[in-house]
């Protein structure tokens, strides 16, 4: 009882209120023979010096971004935060979990929720956001569910170059309602359109694409969302925030809703989260979205306002109308992103999604002229890219992780086909001196095993 604040005295009045004399009494029911007599092989208690270097030793054994140079994409990416982002995020008005349902005591950080949707909006081109959903994947999967309420139909296309972890959460979802999902084959690293052609019909609600796809592919979204709207179906398209940098917006392109992962945006990399998915459609099928909106208003004084708005969710109305039980968001990561945003400023964007390409690209082209690396797909890619090798991955791996880098992903992994085929990505935090240190690295494990 030494960490429960009752005095001796409290711990009497309680035992009397519930009729026993004292607190073996309660342990009356345990068997003698059963109780432990001894002390827990436990340590001994360490002061707060100890105790700081014993956990600082520990978290050195973990491979980190400060003392690793990372390669490793593949949803998750060590881009650069500026340091106003935390300075923000830590400030006792706003570092809380707390959803703001109160909105005369939340005004301030209703305010920079409406930012950020108006921030989304501007980044993909449509028209309304959400306030935010956990993630990527749990954003596109409650996509993929509002494209079935909009077309009243159940089936479900989505392309196998979308990342497969995104893929298996919305299995995940979709296990209850039982629609059908049809998985289109990839060819070159981008959806075969023929294919998806070939299986796309008047029954199909949605049609599920990634750009950049998982390989770091850039698809052919506009006929893809053609070829989508041409059946009747929803178009959802799974974007980078830092590609919406310099490409064409999903909603230039036409796409019904667009979804994706926050963390690039000024979020650190936490060993997958928390993370925030951003969530945005055209003004025509708010009431069918997930998730909570805050909306301005005036009040009666004419003064501008922020209220939580369209509150779908099973907590606020009945179930069965509903659009998705969906409990939280991720308000305070969204506060992050909002600050990443504002602190770059259109501008600074394009320069990262730029940075990112260039660096990619040499990397890309240096791979290539080394023995035993190829570049299976020529179609065109940002930030990431696929490396075949004749040498076994793992080895390559290895090899890496020796030299503190920390290589891309086995593609393997999720794809058989892609056995000894690496996914690397440079962001525009890899200097040259990193890619050159990661070339230097490959080439002499081809010739070490060659």
């Amino acid at each position: 009882m030494e960490y429960i604040p009752n005095t001796p005295e409290d711990q009497r009045e309680m035992l009397k209120a519930i009729g026993v004399s004292s607190i073996e009494d309660l342990l009356r029911d345990i068997p003698v023979e059963v109780r432990l007599k001894k002390d827990l092989n436990l340590p001994e208690p360490l002061s707060e010096l100890e105790l700081l270097k014993e956990m600082k030793n520990l978290s050195s054994m973990n491979a980190n971004t400060e003392d690793f140079i990372s390669f490793l994409g593949a949803g998750a990416y060590d881009h650069f935060i500026p340091s106003v982002v935390s300075h923000v995020l830590s400030r006792s008005e706003f570092y809380t979990a707390y959803t703001p349902y109160q909105a005369e005591m939340s005004q301030g950080f209703l305010q920079t929720i409406y930012e950020y949707q108006t921030m989304i909006c501007e980044l993909t081109g449509m028209e309304v956001a959400n306030a935010s959903m956990y993630d990527g994947a749990s954003a596109m999967a409650e996509a993929a569910l509002m494209g079935t309420r909009i077309t009243k139909r159940e089936e479900i296309i989505i392309s196998s170059a979308v990342n497969p972890r995104y893929r298996k959460v919305l299995d995940t979802y979709l296990r209850g309602l039982k629609y059908p999902v049809k998985n289109i084959k990839w060819d070159n690293g981008i959806t075969d359109i023929e294919k998806l052609s070939m299986v796309i019909s008047d029954k199909t609600a949605v049609v599920v694409i990634q750009n950049p796809n998982f390989f770091g592919s850039l698809e052919d979204v506009a006929a893809i969302i053609e070829l989508a709207h041409r059946h009747g179906a929803v178009a959802i398209i799974v974007a980078d925030p830092i590609a919406l940098g310099i490409l064409k917006t999903a909603g230039e392109l036409g796409a019904d809703i667009v979804v994706g992962e926050g963390q690039p945006l000024g979020i650190p990399l936490n060993f997958g989260g928390p993370y925030l998915g951003f969530f945005a459609a055209r003004m025509e099928h708010i009431r069918k979205m997930p998730g909570r909106i805050v909306g301005a208003t005036t009040d009666k004084d004419g003064n501008v306002g922020y209220c939580l708005t369209f509150q779908t969710r099973e907590q606020h109305i009945k179930r069965e109308r509903a659009t998705s039980n969906i409990c939280t968001n991720e308000d305070l990561v969204a506060l992050a992103a909002t600050v990443y945003m504002a602190a770059m400023g259109k501008h600074g964007l394009r320069d990262v999604a730029n940075l990112c390409l260039q660096k990619m690209s040499y990397a890309k082209n240096k791979i290539r002229e080394l023995k035993g690396y190829t570049i299976p797909f020529s179609a065109p890619t940002f930030k990431e890219f696929v490396v075949k090798t004749t040498v076994p991955s793992e080895k390559i791996q290895e090899r890496l992780y020796s030299e503190k880098i920390i290589g891309g992903l086995n593609l393997g992994t999720y794809y058989p086909e892609l056995k000894d085929h690496i996914l690397l990505s440079v962001t525009e935090k890899r200097s040259r001196q990193d890619i050159e240190r990661l070339i230097q690295c490959l080439s002499q494990v081809a010739g070490n095993v060659n």
